[in-house]
């Protein structure tokens, strides 16, 4: 028996009214009249009371008001440099309301915006300016353009108000297939690929997650958790346009769950977007009575494991939180399917949302049996335009869809699922070289190319598996070329999530009888470096409680029966997240209120011994 995959979840209400008037050619002629509706995410904005504030960025608030009339600015200076739709706009902005301005300032001027997080390594940054083609960089001033050559601009050049005249918020007219945004994703072919969304595709997302229960309600206080570079931050900042208060989250305070939970108090958060592995250490923190609850937590970016998804319901029960499970690839437009956490038991990720149509089909693209695993493809009016300036690998991945209307087109996400006896869909796992850790997604042979591109490397391939202690990490296999070298390579030209962890020296690769690379030969549990500081006995030099103690909350958190005090907590195989663990216990154990920027201003064990010293002797004077 074939299986049936609902069209909408049932439990995530009925179709949305005004639905179809997102995805082009309408036989009702409000489309036509509303131009395909694709305005209808910047005339919500128009709507929302002036006096309500907009934006929270530590102590800097703007009204809705007040972020119209900076948008209409801003839209004012794209516009007399040449920018409309279809062109692209590079944000090479912090997170903050600098970046909310000139977001939504893009969108009004009919352009396109493309997020550089300045964080990001320089090579990094240059090469999305120079790849995606983008007319124009925004900046803040502090650092010039991230690509030589590139036309520049300060944000406050853009919104400075000339001759005291006001710029009335005036939307620049679009369709629902002009683009709004590129954001960029690890690649298969050695380098990151722009995924381009049209402004029909972000409106329909809104009304979708208002569907599902995501959004409801007046004059909520969302928190913005995600890196600009990443399309959860999309479903972030869209809030704006239905009247929601925005509340920025620093980084400081985004990778300490302490501070989290505390903002989330402070702010009287109602919404928040997190990662699995950052919601495990934040249950642990939020209290019944610290704010407004229930809080609703957006869960996605990886699988949920079983352990979690439980609590995560216990919390539900309790009226703690409300916890929806989001899936979906950057490709279609953040979210694809939804699916509340509410009872314990095997995790899922919910049906597919009302713009998407779920299919799991076989290698034949037949669909697959009742019970039987099947790859998952997503078709509808949220599917992306395809990849900027990448025709071949468009074809590739956005295939015609048998099913549906002439000319329409499925996205191939290469994960792999199984649809449950309750009509839900049960994740399986990738069918690729595709992997996520930590959040993030992460195409293996993006990295390999890049480690094939340092001096002295002849072949490299890199899997996803655990360290000695079962943490996940990144091990590069590596034919010529040094480890050091290597990780300092690697660090100047990825991100630090895509940086491996350990480096497996071979002098031959092994090969399948057809001659290819055997990645099932290749390692997949070894040692780190953190794995070998525990291989010479007890530690030396340790002096002082201080030291002592955290030496040894580094050995449990580390994995390392040995550390002494000149060793580096991040070159020991140190991460965001074991940075996270290494605070918790330093608090439990020490009664010390540690900081996670600590870790990172402080890795070197003796130093970090030092700063704790000083923080309990302020603490008891």
């Amino acid at each position: 028996m074939t299986a049936v995959l609902p069209e909408r979840p049932a439990a995530l209400s009925a179709p949305l009214a005004g639905e179809h008037h997102i995805a082009g050619p309408c036989p009702c002629g409000t489309c036509a009249a509303a131009g395909t509706g694709a305005a209808d995410l910047l005339a919500r904005l128009a709507t929302a009371p002036g006096g309500r504030t907009a934006v929270v960025a530590g102590d800097r608030t703007l009204t809705f008001d007040e972020l119209r009339a900076q948008a209409a600015a801003f839209a004012a200076g794209l516009t007399a440099l040449g920018t409309g739709p279809e062109s692209v706009v590079a944000l090479c902005l912090p997170r903050g309301a600098d970046l909310v301005t000139a977001i939504i300032g893009t969108l009004t001027a009919g352009a396109a915006y493309l997020p550089v997080d300045p964080a990001l390594p320089a090579e990094r940054r240059r090469y999305l300016v120079e790849d995606s083609g983008a007319d124009l960089v925004v900046t803040d001033g502090t650092a010039g353009s991230p690509a030589p050559g590139a036309r520049a601009v300060t944000i406050a050049e853009l919104t400075d108000v000339r001759n005291g005249t006001r710029t009335p918020y005036a939307p620049v007219p679009v369709t629902a297939g002009t683009l709004a945004y590129v954001i960029y994703t690890s690649g298969s072919t050695g380098r990151p690929k722009g995924v381009e969304i049209g402004r029909g595709a972000v409106s329909l997302l809104l009304r979708e997650l208002e569907g599902a229960g995501a959004a409801t309600g007046e004059g909520r206080r969302v928190g913005w958790n995600a890196s600009p570079s990443f399309d959860a931050s999309v479903q972030q900042w869209v809030r704006l346009c239905r009247g929601d208060t925005l509340v920025m989250i620093d980084e400081e305070t985004r990778r300490d769950p302490a501070l989290l939970a505390a903002l989330i108090d402070e702010r009287a958060l109602t919404d928040l977007d997190v990662t699995p592995s950052h919601a495990d250490p934040l249950l642990d923190l939020l209290t019944p009575g610290g704010g407004p609850r229930p809080l609703t937590l957006l869960v996605g970016g990886e699988a949920i494991g079983p352990a979690l998804w439980d609590r995560l319901a216990a919390a539900h029960a309790s009226g703690l939180l409300r916890a929806l499970n989001v899936y979906g690839p950057t490709e279609c437009t953040v979210d694809a399917t939804a699916g509340w956490i509410d009872r314990p038991g095997e995790p899922h990720i919910g049906t597919a949302l009302p713009g998407l149509r779920a299919r799991l089909l076989d290698e034949n693209l037949a669909p697959v049996g009742e019970g039987e695993a099947g790859e998952l493809y997503l078709a509808g009016p949220r599917v992306a335009r395809g990849y900027r300036n990448r025709p071949g690998l468009t074809a590739e991945r956005f295939v015609a869809d048998p099913s549906g209307a002439p000319g329409g087109r499925m996205y191939r996400t290469g994960d792999r699922c199984r649809l449950l006896p309750d009509g839900r869909l049960a994740y399986l796992g990738r069918a690729d070289g595709q992997v996520k850790l930590r959040g993030h997604r992460i195409e293996l042979p993006e990295i390999e190319a890049a480690l094939a591109r340092v001096d002295g490397v002849a072949e490299a391939a890199v899997v996803l598996g655990e360290d000695a202690g079962g943490t996940p990490c990144l091990i590069a296999h590596h034919r010529g070329g040094d480890a050091a070298a290597l990780r300092t390579a690697l660090a100047a030209a990825l991100p630090s999530y895509m940086v491996p962890a350990a480096y497996v020296a071979v002098d031959r690769f092994a090969t399948t009888p057809s001659g290819k690379l055997d990645r099932a030969a290749l390692a997949t549990r070894v040692e780190t470096p953190k794995d070998r500081a525990g291989t010479a006995g007890p530690a030396e030099g340790l002096t002082g409680t201080a030291e002592e103690l955290i030496a040894r909350v580094w050995t449990q958190v580390l994995g390392a029966a040995s550390i002494g005090p000149d060793d580096n907590f991040f070159k020991l195989g140190g991460h965001s997240l074991l940075a996270i663990k290494l605070v918790s216990r330093v608090r439990a154990e020490l009664s010390v209120a540690l900081p996670v920027k600590a870790v990172y201003a402080h890795p070197r064990l003796r130093d970090l011994a030092a700063h704790i010293e000083a923080l309990t002797a302020a603490k008891d004077a």
